[in-house]
């Protein structure tokens, strides 16, 4: 009953908040970026719920706190350090500064407008819409298992339930809505997680207790034959925390901050809300071998065991009825966040950096803005049909998707933040090579093996720029010039 009651209040609220944010929505700047007026606090916190989401909470925490035990913790160690802290110290200023200056609103714009390279816009917005666009689907697959757990609502109806209300106020505000309800939805989400971590701790007789109990249970849950190995603990870290530097919808927190004075603020509030979240899923996760017994884990037909249902069981099971809405909302805020993300960045790869014909040559009216509601509200319909129908080469692309990505563009771009002998062609090759090797090696390795995948394809065009750009035509001095303008 509650979970109900709590669902409606908060539901209401964001289709509030799309309308305000409508009303503040008038040019395409406002839309995708907000028109760069977001403080620090919310430009943190929306950091931090676009990071993490429901993948974190169902499936990250279940799949890696069964299988890793108290190794996983190393994980969310990771995400707070590299992933939130050192990602604003080492790119928010630079990548604030410099997309200004190239008046660059996607990651597309300031690649092409970085390297002079025409062709290189096109491409990267390919890259987004194939692989973002599968993943923004996954997530909403995690929410929909949680619903039919939680509330025992068919997966089809949660699905169509989550999908209407993020569309409604992505549609109608655009950046503005998704930071405004990043903000909110990140508080539900920092006090919900600390809480259900306290209550899942003082029932097995404290944290220090509990934490224990799962360093003597582990042996004997995990043989040490199917342990995971250094190597795939270290990949995973790398690939969930220096993986989300090359991340469109993560650099685009950069671009929307209001000011560089902002950016130390902001730095410390997203790395103590990321190390809060990380280290709370993963403890939770840690912990169902306090709560579990191999045999007791939830399976399906065959005996196989359902990760994605070992948090949601945990839960139902062991929170009071008050606390588990909270925690349904928390889970939801986090996705919820994390989608409007995805479907935003999604679009605007096609409505920015594929759609020439802005303006209407009869009217002059710019057409823009209506043309990013119109796809927001496509890609929205296709993440719910990627998430029912499940497609198998959809499954795939959802697997290769933070490895392409990141791979893709983590190189191109952060060398274009720092080195200014850094070629077009230099940035073609680390953008082709992080592809190919994340494409090659997950069909060679395995699914599996996608964390390391993942990694060899984000640190390969680290050493395929430098090398290309060394032995190609230094850049345009006044190209360079323009992108380093200001920049210390």
């Amino acid at each position: 009953m509650y979970g109900i009651i709590f669902l409606v209040l908060f539901l209401i609220l964001m289709t509030c908040i799309g309308v305000w944010g409508m009303r503040k929505t008038k040019t395409l700047g406002d839309f995708f970026l907000g028109g760069r007026t977001m403080g620090p606090w919310v430009s943190a916190v929306a950091y931090g719920t676009s990071y993490f989401s429901a993948v974190l909470f169902i499936g990250f925490a279940g799949t890696q706190g069964w299988q890793f035990g108290l190794n996983a913790l190393w994980i969310a160690l990771g995400n707070g350090l590299i992933g939130a802290l050192a990602a604003w110290v080492v790119l928010a200023r630079r990548t604030r500064r410099m997309t200004q200056n190239l008046d660059t609103m996607t990651m597309p714009e300031y690649l092409q407008e970085r390297y002079g390279a025409k062709h290189l816009k096109p491409l990267a917005a390919s890259i987004i819409f194939f692989f973002l666009l599968p993943y923004s689907a996954s997530v909403f697959k995690g929410l929909g298992h949680l619903f039919e757990a939680v509330f025992h609502i068919p997966y089809d109806m949660a699905l169509l339930i989550m999908i209407a209300f993020t569309g409604v106020y992505l549609i109608l505000g655009g950046y503005f809505a998704i930071a405004v309800t990043d903000f909110i939805q990140g508080i539900i989400m920092f006090f919900g997680a600390m809480a259900m971590v306290a209550v899942l701790a003082s029932q097995g007789g404290g944290l220090f207790e509990m934490l224990g109990k799962v360093r003597d249970r582990y042996p004997l849950h995990i043989p040490l034959e199917k342990r995971p190995t250094a190597l795939t603990i270290l990949s995973l870290v790398f690939m969930t925390s220096f993986g989300t530097w090359g991340l469109p919808q993560m650099a685009q927190k950069f671009y929307a901050i209001k000011s560089e004075k902002l950016i130390s603020t902001a730095t410390v509030v997203t790395t103590i809300f990321s190390l809060v979240i990380g280290f709370t899923a993963y403890l939770t996760g840690a912990f169902t071998h306090v709560f579990f017994t191999p045999e007791s884990l939830p399976k399906n037909a065959a005996g196989g065991v359902l990760y994605d249902s070992i948090i949601p069981v945990l839960l139902t099971g062991h929170l009071p009825e008050v606390l588990m809405a909270l925690i349904l909302l928390l889970v939801l805020s986090a996705s919820m966040s994390t989608l409007s993300s995805l479907v935003l960045v999604s679009s605007s790869s096609v409505a920015i950096d594929l759609y020439p014909a802005r303006i209407d040559v009869k009217t002059g009216k710019d057409r823009s803005v209506a043309m990013m509601r119109f796809l927001s509200a496509i890609f929205v319909i296709i993440s719910y049909l990627i998430s029912r129908f499940q497609f198998s080469f959809i499954v795939t692309l959802m697997s290769l998707s933070w490895g392409a990505v990141s791979g893709a563009f983590a190189a191109p771009y952060i060398y274009g933040l720092y080195w200014k002998r850094t070629t077009k062609t230099g940035a073609y090759a680390g953008l082709l090579a992080g592809l190919i090797t994340e494409i090659g090696l997950f069909f060679i390795l395995g699914a599996a093996n996608s964390p390391l995948a993942a990694s060899c394809a984000i640190l390969v065009p680290f050493i395929v720029v430098p090398a290309v750009s060394l032995g190609t035509k230094a850049p345009v001095p006044s190209l360079v010039d323009r992108a380093f303008a200001g920049v210390s």
